[in-house]
């Protein structure tokens, strides 16, 4: 019983890893570059987004994927508003998009002069670092608030992700955060990863993630 429930799992995993593979090959042959970002709940995905959009859109033309639990547009219609393209994903309570879903919303996309495609994942620490959506670069956006123990509490998300960016830097002063005990705890999961203290409510820092952003995009 037991293994027959293992042999389910790792059935599921790797029909997941053969779709991802079809969308890498997508995006390839498009000429795009695909992003996904995952964090936990209002670490400010959206609005590392925007300010992303705000700073690249004048060079490159970018679309975003929204991923969400529930079928409500509030950060499709941010993305929206500011001239970008954007489908929204349901996973329907699900707590994490899969290789499957963005294939079936690149469908319903217009992807013609487009560099770069954001998947903004659901907001999670566990269920998203299982999916391989087929990206070629995975991201993970923490924030000072949600505390400095997150790399001990939840490994595998910093497990092989490219980079990681540190938002709502700007609230340093304010919090009790002790930075390098994070960056020790990331270093041992994941030497070298690049790590990017950022405001998406200032600016601050957001030079050097768009310089390693630009460094990626296929035009």
């Amino acid at each position: 019983m037991v293994r027959e429930k293992v042999q389910i799992v790792e059935n599921i995993l790797n029909a997941n890893d053969q779709i991802a593979e079809e969308n890498r090959v997508f995006f390839d042959n498009h000429g795009i570059t695909a992003l996904n970002i995952m964090a936990s709940p209002g670490a400010g995905k959206t609005s590392v987004i925007l300010k992303t959009i705000e700073l690249l859109s004048h060079e490159i033309r970018m679309a975003v994927i929204e991923g969400d639990t529930a079928p409500v547009t509030i950060d499709a219609d941010k993305i929206s508003g500011v001239n970008t393209p954007v489908i929204q994903i349901n996973s329907s309570g699900n707590c994490h998009l899969d290789a499957l879903m963005i294939r079936n919303g690149l469908v319903q996309m217009y992807l013609q002069d487009i560099n770069l495609i954001i998947i903004e994942n659901i907001g999670n620490l566990i269920c998203p670092a299982a999916f391989d959506l087929g990206a070629h670069s995975n991201v993970v956006i923490a924030s000072l608030p949600e505390g400095d123990d997150k790399p001990y509490k939840y490994p595998n998300i910093y497990r092989g992700i490219d980079c990681l960016l540190l938002n709502k830097i700007d609230l340093e002063p304010y919090l009790d955060f002790d930075l390098a005990y994070f960056q020790k705890g990331i270093e041992a999961l994941n030497p070298g990863v690049k790590i990017f203290p950022v405001s998406a409510k200032t600016g601050e820092g957001f030079d050097s993630w768009i310089s390693w952003l630009q460094g990626r995009i296929k035009t």
